[in-house]
């Protein structure tokens, strides 16, 4: 009988989570990993026939069962203290932060980021004084020090500097260091960014931000970064703070999208999978942020990525007009129907995660 009791046991915790598989309640999405479950497919004799309903099925088993994200951390824990790994799926912590591991730098990838920005150029900005600016990724700063994997950062910089000779190149990387980055998130936190921002205004030309000009806000709701998810790994939630003004408050930002004007700080955003978007709502193709209390009636023009969210709030002090350009979600050749090119200031800003990985861009 005692040897029947491992069997049992076995036997027993198998059932116990086929049943709750099937009777707790679904779930529709994954606050760790933010993104959508997969729910139960419908029993139809098509699908049963030709397999598609067994392939959706264990992917909905997958997804909804019981204490699977206890599961994720146990498996992630065995891997990185137990089998002595040091990343779980591309995913690595150093000096208490969780980074991607971004190898090896890819020269294709940066030639095409290079080959889409000239285009925007030679299309638009001819007449414009242009400013490049490099945002690194957290690898920048761990990856070495920890052993890491991680991009010839150095070569990547040389090719931006060499593919874009009309370009007056910004230098950020003095002005920064892992500090100043969310330690479970991709993103720069932009309490610590008046600095770089700082540098930016210099090149422009125009005032810099100062720390008392600011009220630094924090949100109640903790912040979980996209590495929280990936890593599956006990970490605490992180507070996000933002930089507010009178001067921010007054300015008024269209989203041509949708048709309406908001914010610069998106507060309804509070219910977003991720909270990083209440910078200027997150994704968005175009918007233009109007700003009536500036210094000047200069514009500025600024093709960014989602580092650019958080960067810009802190560069609008002397401008008129804002206007940021996403162009992996709108495509350059119709930018012309929205936006008048008149010899702005431009600024491109993007992170080397972006350059690297730039098939996103048209």
């Amino acid at each position: 009988m005692k040897k029947c009791i491992p069997a049992i046991l076995v036997l027993s915790l198998w059932a116990i989570l086929t049943a709750a598989a099937w009777l707790l309640p679904q779930k529709d999405l994954s606050v760790a990993e933010r993104r959508p479950l997969a729910q139960m497919p419908e029993i139809e004799a098509d699908a049963i026939l030709d397999g598609e309903f067994m392939e959706d099925f264990e992917d909905y088993a997958l997804d909804q069962f019981p204490l699977r994200d206890r599961f994720r951390q146990l498996k992630s824990l065995f891997h990185f203290y137990a089998l002595g790994q040091k990343d779980n799926n591309g995913i690595y912590l150093s000096q208490g932060y969780a980074a991607k591991q971004e190898y090896p730098l890819q020269t294709v990838s940066v030639g095409y980021a290079l080959k889409r920005l000239n285009y925007v150029y030679e299309t638009y900005l001819q007449d414009s004084r242009v400013f490049m600016a490099i945002a690194p990724d957290k690898g920048y700063y761990l990856a070495q020090p920890s052993g890491h994997l991680s991009m010839d950062y150095e070569t990547l910089f040389a090719m931006v500097q060499e593919g874009m000779p009309w370009a007056t190149h910004i230098d950020l990387m003095q002005s920064l260091n892992v500090g100043n980055y969310y330690r479970t998130d991709t993103h720069w936190r932009q309490e610590y960014l008046l600095s770089a921002a700082g540098e930016i205004c210099e090149a422009l030309g125009v005032t810099p931000p100062r720390e008392e000009d600011y009220t630094l806000t924090a949100l109640e709701k903790p912040f979980y970064g996209v590495y929280y998810g990936q890593a599956a790994l006990p970490m605490e939630p992180e507070t996000l703070y933002y930089l507010d003004s009178d001067l921010l408050r007054q300015c008024s930002v269209y989203d041509y999208e949708t048709g309406k004007t908001g914010s610069v700080y998106d507060l309804s955003k509070l219910e977003s999978r991720d909270l990083y978007d209440i910078f200027l709502s997150g994704a968005r193709s175009l918007l233009t942020i109007e700003n009536p209390n500036a210094a000047t009636d200069r514009e500025l023009i600024v093709f960014r990525d989602s580092f650019g969210s958080s960067m810009v709030p802190l560069l609008v002090q002397d401008y008129a007009k804002v206007t940021l350009v996403d162009i992996r979600y709108i495509h350059p050749d119709l930018l012309g129907e929205y936006l008048d090119f008149h010899g702005q200031d431009v600024l491109m800003l993007y992170s080397t995660l972006i350059l690297n990985n730039s098939a996103a861009l048209r």
